[in-house]
């Protein structure tokens, strides 16, 4: 993809500086705007490459062609972006020194942390995280090298699960199974991937939670599931179980926020807690995308809040 076509212009520079944590699509949207208005924008990331969940987190075959890097380069060609790469929050920097050098800082870094199975056995090698199984197909300049198991569980029942399933079975998986812990109507992933993932021959399973990973010479070799249902509004487990064949178990069961990120920012169920304008409880600290409150897991939601914290954030300095 390429567009050289530019909507935008860049305002007289205004000499105002904002820091933006994170080089996803929130951080993108954000750096964007405050240019187009003529501040100084520098953008920190802890990965190799900008671009966020668009360069490590969808299925390499949604997004072909480059297609997040020639975002990049299209977003940045406005001017007065700095993108530096390899920086983390925690580590090479804290909020508390953003805040004394910029004027202003916006937090987009998403959902660092990966929720666990809180099943026993799971850190048998075998287990791993769906994101970064999809990260290191982003990343691989030769698929074949990408081992893959033949029979495959995903543990989740959002995009995320889906994307793993899919690209397992386009690897080469003899069998790939999904198994969530509730019905059909309640899994996070639209209809249509959900029937892209059974188009693909991914077995798709329902009211089951993962309750025991099973293991034979050190590596996994099943996973036991409890079956679930719903009781007085609740979801339970009804003690009966089933046990699948697996050589490979990806969890694709959410993400959370790397509380080490927090810096003193109030967090409300497991997010860092912003008004309607983006605004944390820190002066001078805006947050939008999947580590802010009140969003919905949405790439296009996450470009509205970096678009319109960046509408705020240049008005407090107008």
């Amino acid at each position: 993809m390429q567009n050289d076509v530019q909507f935008f212009e860049r305002a007289t520079p205004t000499g105002k500086t904002v820091a933006i944590v994170g080089a996803g699509p929130a951080g993108l949207a954000c750096a964007h705007r405050l240019a187009m208005h003529g501040h100084n924008v520098t953008i920190l990331d802890a990965r190799p490459k900008a671009g966020g969940l668009n360069e490590y987190g969808i299925a390499s075959y949604k997004t072909v062609d480059g297609f997040a890097q020639a975002e990049l380069e299209y977003v940045t060609k406005i001017g007065g972006i700095e993108i530096e790469l390899g920086q983390k929050l925690g580590e090479n920097f804290s909020l508390d020194d953003l805040v004394k050098k910029y004027d202003a800082v916006f937090i987009g870094f998403g959902l660092g942390g990966v929720n666990a199975l809180r099943s026993a056995g799971e850190d048998i090698p075998g287990v791993s995280d769906a994101v970064d199984f999809i990260s290191e197909l982003r990343q691989a300049s030769d698929l074949s090298k990408v081992d893959i198991g033949r029979q495959v569980l995903v543990i989740g029942g959002g995009m995320t699960a889906i994307d793993a399933a899919v690209q397992a079975k386009l690897l080469g998986a003899e069998e790939v199974t999904i198994c969530y812990r509730r019905g059909h109507e309640q899994m996070g992933a639209s209809e249509f991937e959900q029937d892209l993932a059974v188009s693909r021959g991914v077995v798709m399973r329902h009211w089951l939670q993962p309750k025991k990973v099973l293991s034979k010479g050190g590596k996994v070799c099943g996973l036991e599931l409890e079956y679930t249902e719903i009781q007085d509004g609740k979801l339970v487990g009804v003690g009966q179980t089933a046990t699948f064949p697996a050589d490979q178990i990806f969890k694709a069961i959410g993400q959370s926020l790397d509380k080490n990120h927090a810096d003193g920012l109030n967090i409300v169920g497991g997010r860092i807690e912003v008004d309607e304008k983006g605004r944390t409880s820190r002066k001078n600290i805006w947050a939008g995308g999947d580590c802010a409150s009140g969003g919905d897991d949405l790439t296009v939601t996450a470009v509205a809040n970096g678009r319109d914290a960046a509408k705020d954030i240049h008005a407090t300095f107008s």
